[in-house]
């Protein structure tokens, strides 16, 4: 009877442990921000490590896939052993971007270009997918070093841009590194998605495949997916400049979203109250409003 009667003086040992406030929170980002932090931290630790594995690859191995890129194709036959460091290499890959598929639709937050980001990821599983299965993963290794460089330097950035005004206190360190790593980030997009992947992997796999393996299968398929690839990469680029032509003219003061890609509040509110105009929807709809990553994050299908 003692010791019920002490455990129920004290209610306290019987509470649920106090769990400490999202980073986003604690570090007193606008909840803007905070809502977009989670997303770019996860995407920089990837892309830094999968980056930094490719490095490895290309650079600290026997590979010569860089310097040569014809030698992709160099002893290729059907049903080759697959190396498995590259194999390692195309399991997180593979896994990385069939999670982006789900996260892209249901987590991340929406922007301007999230139907060409879907896009980008379903193709990308499918070259990651056939290209392992048909054992044309030494080009898809190149093809993945040249990429993720890009996506490093975006997430940076974008890190920086929401940590510039914590604490309602403009931050100038955080200001100068988003406006240096939005230079290198459009510099390095050109030189290794529009000037490097042609000049490597697209004249390894419409050239040089031809002449190492002149029947080689799903030529036309695996070309036909590399330029679809290419074109995304256009059309990113072409919002790159946009952003930069607005920058030098001083139509922008200062980089608020490196690629400008969030949907303006106004225009989602906009669009919102017209489409209810003629339709009744419920409430939790027209708010448009997804909880994630334990904050509320506007979301538009």
């Amino acid at each position: 009877m003692g010791t019920a009667a002490g455990g129920i003086s004290h209610p306290g040992a019987f509470s649920s442990p106090v769990h400490p406030p999202p980073f986003g929170e604690w570090c007193n980002l606008q909840p803007k921000d905070a809502a977009k932090m989670p997303e770019s931290a996860w995407k920089l630790l990837f892309y830094t490590l999968s980056w930094s594995y490719g490095i490895y690859l290309l650079f600290f191995t026997d590979y010569p896939f860089f310097y040569d890129p014809p030698s992709v194709f160099y002893g290729w036959k059907k049903g080759m052993d697959v190396p498995t460091d590259i194999a390692i290499a195309y399991l997180l890959q593979c896994s990385f971007y069939g999670h982006s598929i789900y996260a892209t639709v249901y987590m991340d937050t929406w922007r301007k270009d999230s139907v060409v980001m879907l896009l980008h990821h379903v193709v990308t599983l499918t070259l990651i997918a056939f290209s392992y299965a048909f054992r044309y993963h030494n080009v898809g290794i190149l093809v993945l070093f040249l990429h993720d460089v890009s996506d490093v330097q975006l997430e940076f950035t974008k890190l920086n841009v929401y940590f510039k005004h914590r604490g309602g206190v403009y931050h100038r360190l955080n200001d100068v590194i988003s406006n240096v790593g939005c230079l290198t980030f459009s510099v390095s997009w050109f030189w290794f998605r529009l000037y490097w992947f042609p000049l490597k992997v697209l004249y390894a796999t419409c050239h040089s495949s031809l002449q190492s393996v002149p029947n080689i299968p799903f030529y036309f398929f695996f070309n036909a997916l590399l330029l679809v690839l290419t074109l995304m990469n256009i059309y990113w680029f072409l919002y790159i400049v946009l952003f930069v032509a607005k920058v030098l003219m001083g139509q922008m003061q200062e980089v608020n979203d490196v690629r400008e890609y969030d949907v303006e509040d106004s225009k989602k509110t906009a669009v919102a109250k017209k489409k209810e105009g003629g339709l009744q929807l419920p409430s939790a709809l027209k708010e448009g409003m997804h909880l994630k990553n334990g904050l509320v994050k506007d979301k538009r299908l």
